[in-house]
C-alpha cells in the first residue's frame, strides 16, 4: 500500500442466473419461479469467503430476492454489511417508464429497509443501466432519500456506459437541486482508451494477473480507491444452463465460472477493501456536474 491508506469497494450484485440481461429474451420475470434458485447459497459462499478475511463489503440486493428470501437479507445485514438496492425486477432502466421505475424503486428501497432497520442509502442499477438515455432517473434517486449511486460505466458496451464520464467518483446536481454522489465502475486508461476493470464477466474472461494488472492501473498506485463487483451466480460452476441462449450470451455468462471464487480471493489477498461507503470516505470528490452537463459532454475528464 501506498502511503495514502485508501480503501477500495467491494460489492455483490444479489441475483440469481436467471435475472440477467443475457438471458432476458428466453426467460421471462413470470418463468423465474420456475427455476432452481442457487442465490441464498453462493450468497451464504461469499459470506463465509469474507468472514474468513474479514473484511466488510456493499451487497447491492434485488428487491424480488429480498422479498423471496428476507433472512438472506438479514443474515447479510447481521453480519455487519453494508446494504444497497439493485432496483427490484433487475429490467433495463431505459426500457422502463419513470412511473413504474419510480414505483419499483422505492418497494425495493423500503423492502430493504423494512428488513434491515437501516436506511438504505445507496443504489445501482441493474446492468449498469443508467446511460445518457436514462439520466432521468438520477433525478427519481435523489426523490427517494438515495444520497449515493453507483451505476454509471464510463465505458462503451452494447447493454450500458456514458463514455468519456468522469471515472472517479463526482457529484452530480440532479433538476431539483439535490446533490448525488456518483461512484463510478472501475476503468484503467490503456493507450488512451477505458479498459473495464472493475470485475464480473471481465473478471472472468481476462487472465488474473490481466485483472491485478488493470485494477492496480486504475488507483494510480494505490492513490485512488476503486470498486470492484461480482455476483453470487459467478462463482457457481454447477448452476443451471439456459437452453436457447446465443453463442455470445452463453460466453458472457459460463466462461470461468469455477476460476471465478479462486481469483476473488487473490483480489482479496492483493488489495485493500471494505464497503462502499468506506471507500467512498478515502476518495477525494473534485468534479460536479449537473444532468444537462452529463447528457452535453461526451469527452468529459
Amino acid at each position: 500500500m501506498s502511503q495514502t491508506a485508501i480503501t477500495h469497494a467491494m460489492t455483490v450484485d444479489v441475483e440469481d442466473y436467471y435475472h440477467v440481461a443475457a438471458f432476458a429474451k428466453v426467460i421471462k420475470p413470470s418463468e423465474w419461479n420456475n427455476w432452481p434458485s442457487r442465490v441464498e447459497q453462493n450468497t451464504e459462499r461469499l459470506l463465509q469467503l469474507f468472514a474468513d478475511h474479514n473484511i466488510k463489503i456493499t451487497f447491492f440486493i434485488l428487491g424480488w430476492v429480498a422479498e423471496k428470501y428476507p433472512q438472506l437479507v438479514k443474515t447479510i445485514h447481521q453480519q455487519g454489511h453494508e446494504i444497497a438496492s439493485h432496483g427490484f425486477s433487475h429490467q433495463l432502466i431505459y426500457n422502463q417508464t419513470p412511473e413504474v421505475f419510480r414505483a419499483e424503486t422505492a418497494k425495493s428501497k423500503q423492502l430493504l429497509e423494512d428488513l434491515t432497520q437501516t436506511p438504505v442509502n445507496g443504489y445501482r442499477a441493474a446492468s449498469y443501466s443508467i446511460t445518457r438515455k436514462s439520466l432521468w432517473a438520477l433525478d427519481i434517486l435523489a426523490e427517494l432519500g438515495f444520497t449515493w449511486d453507483s451505476s454509471i460505466f464510463p465505458t462503451r458496451h452494447d447493454n450500458y456506459g456514458i463514455p468519456g464520464s468522469p471515472e472517479e467518483p463526482y457529484q452530480i446536481i440532479t433538476t431539483n437541486g439535490t446533490k448525488l454522489l456518483e461512484f463510478p465502475l472501475t476503468t484503467a486508461k490503456v493507450l488512451g482508451q477505458s479498459i473495464p476493470a472493475a470485475g464480473g464477466g471481465y473478471f472472468r474472461q481476462y487472465p488474473y494477473a490481466l485483472s491485478k494488472w488493470l485494477f492496480a492501473r486504475a488507483s494510480l498506485n494505490q492513490t485512488k480507491p476503486q470498486i470492484f463487483y461480482l455476483h453470487p451466480w459467478e462463482i457457481d460452476p454447477d448452476q443451471p444452463r439456459v437452453p436457447n441462449a446465443s453463442w455470445f450470451s452463453n460466453f458472457r455468462h459460463y466462461t470461468n465460472l469455477k476460476r471465478c471464487l479462486p481469483r476473488l480471493e487473490h483480489m482479496i489477498r492483493d488489495f485493500q477493501f471494505g464497503t462502499m461507503s468506506e471507500s467512498l470516505g478515502t476518495a477525494k470528490v473534485h468534479n460536479t456536474l449537473t444532468l444537462e452537463e452529463l447528457t452535453r459532454k461526451p469527452h468529459l475528464k
